[in-house]
């Protein structure tokens, strides 16, 4: 049986996959606005003439008050518009589940100051914090009246083009940051370092970066000893309305990563799938990320025809936490530990 949100959640995972495809071109928007080249000055040559040494001088220098660090703040965004922060930045609205995710990591959660509603029940964030509309039906007048000193948000909310949906909120002059929607490792630890440059803790972000580069390594150096071949499907909404990914996208780059063979490698970004490309792909494994039905598992296992499919015949078939595996942030590693040991668990098991 479905659960309550079952339709709601299925129609809004293809609307979100739909937009989604309108969006993976931000990382690499060849279109992004070009900086300005530096004006060279000349400089005068250096004084060859050493000034005399003057005692008098010691105490001075050695009592003086070392100058303030130099703020380096980023001056643009992830797609290189240009953007202006406040001096500080003690509030925050989060719009979107992947940014809401990387300020709890850089320890910033106590500056959230509303979130959307698909960021209720993070680890972290505080169960108080208003979260009440999604990233496609934002309430500008609501985020205004708040009044933060800076709200990032998904790039998925302007990814069906149009007019700016936060335009008014920028009007009022609150700085609007959106974000990528990024399509790899790589992508994720860029937004992670741009997020706590713009937040200032960026030796708190390098260390998140760290902890997942040490991780991903240690799965990579596993996944390359690996000689077996092992194909696998990953489902991301169920039937009757399959839908997997190819290439472009941070999952597939975890499951090579890992040592094994995505069937739809030859594809690029999200597909549709029927049964019949799948039961001729014949997978190894199957992994599902679907959280809305009592049982997945046994809902993929009892599909008509796919008894035929190896992984339903050995059993191989696993559930992926849901999160960790469709949100771009430090949090993806949780579901390549998972995809690992879910595929070959006599190695990362």
């Amino acid at each position: 049986m479905l659960k309550k949100r079952n339709i709601f959640t299925i129609l809004c995972l293809l609307l979100v996959i739909a937009m989604t495809l309108a969006a993976c071109g931000s990382e690499t928007d060849s279109t992004a606005p070009p900086t300005a080249e530096p004006i060279a000055t000349e400089t005068a040559p250096p004084d060859t003439q050493a000034e005399p040494y003057d005692e008098t001088d010691t105490e001075t220098q050695d009592t003086a008050e070392p100058a303030p660090p130099t703020r380096v703040r980023p001056e643009t965004d992830r797609d290189g518009y240009a953007i202006t922060l406040p001096d500080e930045i003690n509030t925050i609205v989060t719009i979107g589940p992947a940014t809401t995710e990387i300020l709890v990591g850089l320890g910033l959660a106590d500056r959230i100051i509303a979130a959307d509603r698909f960021s209720a029940g993070i680890p972290g964030l505080d169960p108080g914090v208003p979260a009440d509309f999604g990233i496609m039906d934002l309430d500008a007048e609501f985020i205004v009246n708040l009044m933060p000193d800076v709200v990032f948000v998904a790039g998925l909310a302007r990814a069906g083009g149009g007019d700016d949906p936060l335009f008014p909120v920028s009007a009022a002059g609150i700085t609007v940051i959106y974000m990528p929607t990024s399509v790899s490792l790589e992508a994720i630890m860029e937004d992670i370092r741009f997020m706590a440059a713009v937040m200032e803790v960026s030796e708190i972000g390098e260390g998140l970066v760290a902890e997942m580069q040490t991780e991903i390594e240690a799965f990579r150096t596993i996944g390359a000893t690996i000689a077996e071949t092992r194909t696998v499907y990953f489902e991301v909404s169920p039937a009757p309305w399959m839908f997997s990914f190819g290439t472009g996208t941070f999952i597939n780059e975890i499951i090579e990563l890992v040592g094994a063979v995505n069937i739809f490698a030859d594809y690029e970004g999200w597909i549709p799938v029927t049964d019949e490309v799948l039961l001729e792909a014949n997978p190894d494994v199957i992994l599902t990320s679907t959280d809305f039905l009592d049982d997945p598992i046994a809902e993929i296992m009892e599909r008509p025809g796919f008894g035929a499919i190896t992984a339903v015949q050995n059993g191989d078939v696993f559930s992926i936490d849901t999160d960790s595996s469709n949100r771009p942030s430090q949090n993806v590693v949780r579901a390549m530990r998972e995809i690992a040991e879910a595929v070959f668990p006599e190695h990362f098991g």
